[in-house]
């Protein structure tokens, strides 16, 4: 009789859990509840960093998909990854300018994207949508962007999962890439779970910031702007007054060009001696340059003082206050920043319009009501008040700690200030690393010193004068600083740089020595190699002496005493390469012919190889299409083994000099900046088969209401039998 009595009371009960839990559920965040991340599938398979993956590349006209790159246009193919077919993928090449330095290096090796949902919504690889395969330009090490991300990773931070991968083809080998989790839809559901925030990816619109941008971009106005800033820094931020020590020998004001042709030899600069048989590059190839049976001309009309006003050479002067063009630095970032303040950050008003850069680059769907969110974050940012309710402390700490150890002027905290993502839930800011091929020191050919050295508490071009209110809120305040500092620690502690970097060129050694399509030797790999190991040795010696106050750690520190600095004795950055001057050679199919260490020759079209699979690395002359040499290991003519575009403009005019712009100018296709093999996402989008998109409830959310309906479900069944029993009786 008591189960007939309580019954009714049962069976409400039961209602109201269901119903409460459902609720629960559904709106956890609203109560104050983190969402968690969720395990997507393809993080142990192709992200398993323990071996080289395989991914071959079936499709048609390969040729003509490589001659219209630029592009930027998706072509259908297929794609085999570790044996698991995959047909109708979308590919594209990526990378915005750094796709003219590509061409312009008469090499056809493009940073690609695998798209697996761009043809038929909701295809996906085990969860994973969006897939970039980077190519390594710019980086002898091949490992500064592997690095980076698994130092990221291993310290907590949100950061693209990546591994290695050889491609292939239509059969033929094409090289060693990086494959790299795209910042998109799966990896927001990876790291945040399906309630996921606003993701944004701030960028000045003439830099980039998806396919297409950065085309405006004129190297002329980026000097402009560049020397009004320079000209400015000594007085803002004292940044600029450097000696000629930490900037090198580049032939600025105040610096002494090395004699004997220590600065690019064969230049036309003070104590250099200019080439003789016209091999360079050629006395008919450029009228009135100062080449052996050239004249120059006079009065500064070489090549021309509106095109390289103050560049040293016969009859021009080298301009005052630094102002020519103001390059090098301390570190490869000392300038306060070519960007608009919307992309530093910085609050200016609360009209949505005012922050372009942001909201014109949004990767999810934003509404108004976001946007205003956003605003007020960055207001209450700038004015340092109430900080953990507009920052993720914890996240942004974590990224600047690991994001200041590297030392990447080609980011937020350097001279372009782009390269990063924007993360924002319920107000609260965070920042996910991107493009880091130009760290270490690599980013405007930084001098070893400075950037080993680099001050944690003034990085590159923070000086905690609310110019970067992103990192400046943890400089200003001694109890964040103090927390930055215990972070910086622990981090030191318990992430080992020098392990990853062993285990990682153990790794991929052998497949880089039979790399076809490679921009580097393979012994200026294993240079690159153990100039970034010792690198990170001495980054963390000086780290370690900043945080014990044995080393000054800030600019004006180091300026007053620069005794205790770490010495970096032979440390020589651009062995690792750099995005202008680094090593380099021509990469794809006009990468001409090598011979390899037992004499077996392979051709540079489309990673064709001689059957042994011999290393192809010990002989470095390469010829060009018009018979000219390669110099140091320079791209299509390059000069001097410049890597980065070359000179005089491989026969185009358009990405070199003296046709505008130093050292990739011309009509400013080829510029520098932006360069890298990072490139830019496609703006947000596409589904998940495992977890359908916008609109759909997410994985986590059906199986919280199956739990639902399972209670609900046996409180059903319990009152039916407590029903039957009680009739029965």
């Amino acid at each position: 009789m008591s189960t007939h009595k309580n019954f009714d009371r049962i069976c409400v009960a039961v209602l109201i859990a269901s119903l409460l839990l459902t609720a629960l559920f559904m709106n956890g965040a609203a109560l104050g509840l983190d969402a968690a991340s969720r395990a997507m599938g393809y993080e142990s398979r192709l992200f398993d960093p323990s071996r080289v993956h395989t991914l071959s590349i079936v499709i048609d006209d390969w040729e003509g998909f490589l001659d219209t790159c630029e592009n930027e246009e998706y072509a259908a193919c297929s794609v085999v990854i570790d044996s698991e077919s995959y047909k109708n993928v979308g590919l594209r090449a990526k990378g915005n300018t750094s796709l003219t330095t590509v061409r312009s290096m008469d090499s056809d090796r493009y940073s690609l994207k695998l798209e697996f949902d761009h043809y038929e919504t909701g295809k996906t690889y085990h969860g994973l949508d969006k897939l970039c395969l980077n190519n390594i330009i710019q980086d002898n090490t091949y490992m500064k962007d592997y690095l980076v991300y698994r130092m990221m990773g291993e310290f907590g931070v949100s950061a693209p999962l990546c591994s290695y991968v050889w491609i292939t083809v239509n059969g033929e080998d094409w090289g060693l890439y990086l494959a790299v989790e795209g910042v998109e839809d799966s990896f927001l559901q990876r790291n945040y779970g399906s309630d996921y925030g606003e993701l944004y990816k701030p960028d000045s619109q003439g830099f980039g910031g998806g396919p297409g941008r950065g085309r405006d971009f004129r190297m002329s106005e980026f000097m402009d702007e560049w020397e009004r800033e320079s000209a400015n820094e000594s007085s803002v931020s004292g940044k600029s007054d450097e000696s000629a020590a930490r900037r090198g020998n580049m032939p600025f004001p105040g610096n002494t060009v090395n004699s004997g042709g220590a600065f690019m030899s064969g230049f036309p600069f003070p104590g250099n001696t200019v080439a003789s048989g016209s091999a360079f590059p050629n006395p008919g190839d450029m009228s009135g340059f100062p080449f052996p049976g050239n004249t120059v001309n006079s009065g500064g009309a070489f090549p021309n003082p509106g095109d390289m006003g103050g560049f040293p050479f016969p009859g021009n002067t080298v301009a005052s206050g630094g102002a020519f063009p103001g390059f090098g630095g301390r570190n490869g970032g000392g300038m306060r920043g070519m960007g608009s303040d919307d992309v530093k950050l910085k609050y200016s008003d609360d009209a949505p319009d005012s922050y372009g850069s942001i909201f014109g680059n949004a990767k999810t769907d934003v509404t108004d009501a976001d946007k205003s969110r956003l605003i007020a974050s960055l207001k209450a940012l700038g004015e340092m008040s109430d900080l953990e309710s507009v920052v993720d402390i914890d996240a942004a700490l974590r990224y600047f700690v690991v994001h200041n150890y590297v030392v990447n002027g080609d980011s937020y905290t350097g001279g372009m200030i782009h390269n990063y993502y924007l993360y924002e839930k319920d107000g609260r800011l965070s920042m996910i690393p991107w493009d880091y091929n130009l760290a270490f020191g690599g980013f405007q050919g930084g001098s070893a010193s400075g950037s080993v050295n680099d001050p944690i508490d003034t990085p590159l071009s923070v000086s905690g004068d609310g110019d970067r209110p992103m990192a400046d809120w943890f400089l200003q305040q001694d109890e964040y600083t103090e927390l930055y500092h215990a972070y910086f620690h622990d981090f030191l502690d318990t992430v080992d740089a020098s392990s990853i970097i062993d285990e990682a060129c153990t790794l991929i050694a052998p497949y880089v020595e039979r790399d076809p399509t490679k921009f580097c030797t393979y012994e200026e790999f294993t240079k690159g190699a153990e100039t970034l190991r010792t690198f990170c040795e001495l980054r963390t010696e000086s780290v370690r002496g900043q945080l014990g106050g044995v080393i000054p750690a800030t600019d004006d520190g180091q300026s007053a005493d620069s005794s205790a600095l770490v010495d970096t004795g032979s440390l020589t950055i651009s062995d690792m390469g750099s995005m202008g001057f680094g090593g380099g050679r021509p990469g794809g199919r006009g990468s001409g012919t090598e011979t390899g260490d037992s004499g077996t020759v392979r051709s540079g079209s489309a990673g064709n190889e001689t059957s042994n699979g011999t290393s192809a690395d010990s002989a470095e002359t390469v010829s060009q299409p018009d018979g000219r040499p390669t110099f140091s290991g320079g791209g299509n003519g390059g000069f001097p083994g410049n890597g980065f575009g070359g000179f005089p403009g491989s026969g185009n005019g358009n990405n070199g000099f003296p046709g505008g712009g130093f050292p990739g100018g011309g009509d400013g296709n080829n510029g520098f900046p932006g360069g890298g093999n990072g490139g830019f996402p496609d703006p947000f989008g596409g589904a998940d088969s495992v977890s359908p998109g916008a609109g759909h409830l997410s994985a986590e959310a059906w199986t919280l209401l199956g739990v639902s309906a399972a209670v609900l479900l046996a409180g059903l069944v319990t009152a039916r039998r407590a029903r039957r029993r009680t009739a029965y009786r």
